[in-house]
């Protein structure tokens, strides 16, 4: 009996070609994801100055990118160090 062939994931995040983590998106829903963040960061600025307020400041960035980086596990490749190959 034959087995039903599943389709590859489909990544929203690739691999970077050296090093380890995630490159740039590779989907419209990579791109949503990226931009809210950059929106959320800008906001993060104005509502917490860092010049004013850097302990706030720095909790949201380091909150939002500790979110972004949990959505490039979930929904980008398994990342692992790469030398260009």
């Amino acid at each position: 009996m034959r087995q039903p062939v599943t389709p590859p994931p489909r990544y929203w995040f690739l691999m970077k070609r050296f090093g380890w983590g995630w490159g740039p998106p590779v989907t419209w829903e990579g791109w949503v994801v990226f931009g809210q963040y950059v929106g959320l960061l800008s906001a993060a600025s104005w509502a917490f100055p860092p010049d004013r307020s850097p302990p706030m400041f720095a909790g949201s960035v380091i909150a939002l990118t500790a979110v972004l980086i949990l959505i490039c596990f979930w929904k980008g490749e398994p990342p692992r160090w790469r030398w260009g190959d």
